[in-house]
């Protein structure tokens, strides 16, 4: 497995949620050349997450003007924690030619408070990030109904 979302599981996820957005009146997905333009169009896109009952750490790749380059699935771990390591972070958003980036996990428990493995984290990926020239833009964790934006509470 190459550590990335399949386009079959996207879709797969993709419907499971919006049949759920349907009563909700609400839509998510997530589209290549899509650009974000805040915390809460992630969290639309990717809200998705929140129904998965392990911990997922995505990392979607932009260009230079925001807009999506891919999306990589850089961990799967357990019910509370999950494996992110920069090399394999940064790896694939080399070789995507990404700009910028935007992390995103979900906590299967719904609770979007970071903890201080998550900040801890967060620092140590945007500092590689720093040395490589790839801007940190958000790190956002998405729960059951509500998300936090790293950048919006100001801990990037």
């Amino acid at each position: 497995m190459t550590g990335r979302l399949s386009m079959k599981k996207i879709r797969t996820l993709k419907a499971i949620y919006q049949d759920t957005e349907v009563k909700e009146g609400e839509s998510g997905y997530l589209a290549l050349g899509e650009t974000f333009t805040s915390s809460l169009g992630v969290f639309t896109a990717l809200r998705f997450l929140s129904l998965e009952s392990k911990e997922h750490f995505i990392a979607i790749h932009l260009d230079i003007k925001n807009k999506v380059l891919c999306l990589d699935e850089v961990s799967v771990g357990s019910l509370n924690a999950s494996i992110v390591h920069p090399r394999e972070v940064y790896k694939s958003a080399l070789l995507s030619s990404a700009a910028s980036v935007l992390f995103v996990h979900n906590n299967p428990s719904g609770d979007t408070t970071p903890s201080r493995e998550d900040i801890d984290l967060t620092k140590r990926l945007k500092n590689a990030g720093d040395l490589l020239g790839i801007r940190v833009l958000d790190h956002v964790i998405v729960g059951s109904e509500h998300y936090l934006s790293f950048a919006d509470q100001g801990l990037i």
